[in-house]
């Protein structure tokens, strides 16, 4: 089984990283600041506000779906849409991500 080079990046990390240049075979492999693997966004520095970010307007958007698409306000009806269609965006993998910051914190919740 063969690398697919163009989806080979380098992420450099740490301090006193002197992030040398790469190469597979006979090709560069270029260089990146952030990278995403299942799901989540890493960048050079570990930084997840980026990641709560996107997780907050993944989740506007859906609860704008809920808005636009049921008729009804009532707790009865929105809070299983809630729980099955919105949490799950802000609780992947919350373990690995979860936010350092305080904005981070006001901006999920």
């Amino acid at each position: 089984m063969k690398f697919n080079k163009a989806k080979c990046k380098v992420l450099h990390m740490g301090w006193g990283n002197p992030k040398h240049s790469y190469r597979l075979g006979r090709e560069w492999i270029h260089s990146t600041y952030e990278k995403k693997d299942l799901g989540v966004l890493i960048d050079e520095k570990l930084n997840v506000s980026r990641q709560c970010v996107l997780a907050g307007q993944k989740a506007n958007h859906v609860l704008g779906c809920i808005k636009r698409g049921v008729t009804s306000r009532s707790r009865e009806v929105i809070l299983p849409l809630y729980s099955a269609l919105m949490r799950p965006h802000l609780e992947y993998c919350i373990q690995l991500w979860g936010p350092q910051y305080r904005r981070d914190t006001e901006l999920l919740e």
